[in-house]
Parts: C-alpha cells; sequence; structure tokens
C-alpha cells in the first residue's frame, strides 16, 4: 500500500511532476485541521509499527570476457569479472505503518482521495488562492501547485 501524502506539506515537490496528488480527505474541514490530524496519526502508527530497517543486495552481474582477434588470426579472450549487487535498505514495518495511519485518519472521518493536476485551461480562468478549507469534489476536480509548496484544489462550478 502506497503512502497517502499529506495536504500542503513540502512533500509537494514529488507532485513537481505533474502527478496526481494524494491526500486525506473530509469536505469543509480546514486544511490546518488535515495536517494536524495527519501528524497525529503519523505519530500513532510510528509508535505502534517502528521502523524495521533491512539492508539487502540485489543479485551481482556477470559480465564475460570478450574475444579480440589480431590480423594473423591469434585470438586471445579478455577474462570475465563480476558486478556486485547493489545494497539498499528496506522498511519492512512501512506498509503496515501506512495502514495503521490510514485507519487512524478513518477513525476521525478522512478518507484518501488522488486528484490530477489541473489543465492550462482551468487554472488561467481560476483566481490564484490557496485552499485553506477543503472543498466539496466532482468528478473534475483538480489542483494546481504554488512555488511556495501550497496547493490550490479547483472544483469547476464550486468556489474552492
Amino acid at each position: 500500500m502506497k503512502s497517502v501524502l499529506r495536504l500542503l506539506i513540502p512533500i509537494m515537490a514529488l507532485s513537481a511532476c505533474d502527478g496526481p496528488l494524494s491526500l486525506y480527505y473530509r469536505e469543509g474541514e480546514s486544511v490546518s485541521r488535515v495536517q494536524s490530524e495527519t501528524t497525529q496519526c503519523q505519530v500513532q502508527a510510528v509508535n505502534e509499527v517502528p521502523v524495521a530497517n533491512q539492508v539487502r543486495q540485489s543479485p551481482p552481474t556477470y559480465w564475460p570476457g570478450r574475444t579480440y582477434c589480431d590480423s594473423g588470426g591469434r585470438c586471445y579472450r579478455s577474462p570475465g569479472w563480476w558486478q556486485p549487487g547493489r545494497v539498499y535498505t528496506v522498511d519492512v514495518n512501512q506498509g503496515l505503518r501506512n495502514q495503521v495511519e490510514a485507519q487512524c485518519m478513518a477513525r476521525k472521518g478522512f478518507r484518501p482521495v488522488s486528484l490530477p493536476p489541473c489543465r492550462q485551461s482551468v487554472k488561467s480562468q481560476t483566481q490564484a488562492v490557496p485552499t485553506t478549507t477543503l472543498p466539496p469534489l466532482t468528478t473534475q476536480s483538480c489542483f494546481v501547485k504554488f512555488d511556495n509548496g501550497t496547493i490550490q484544489i479547483i472544483s469547476p462550478g464550486q468556489a474552492g
């Protein structure tokens, strides 16, 4: 299960590639309340399911040698070599911790939603004002990310 990103937190850099925005949502809730409740649930989740990093390594790769022949017909073979696998760390509790966080937010009345970035035509017709209260969502809802990391949720036909 992928972690649900927090609304209006510097993680917004992840949406710089114009991908969807995932956030916890409850219509009419203030953004500051969402942030506060999310932090409380994150703390609860890390206390109940602590980080459990494991160091792992991908398999090594063998690169066979090459055969070289000179003009006299004599051939030579260079030795092959092993390239070690990449060493990386995995938090084996991350998925369970994400579930605990999501369940905590659900008990508080929040649900995860994902919004696409707004098309330029929608952006150009809307006054740029960061969202402070979560608006009603429609199938046309989208978001705009500002340079300072805040966002605006736009629901065409709705104030937002």
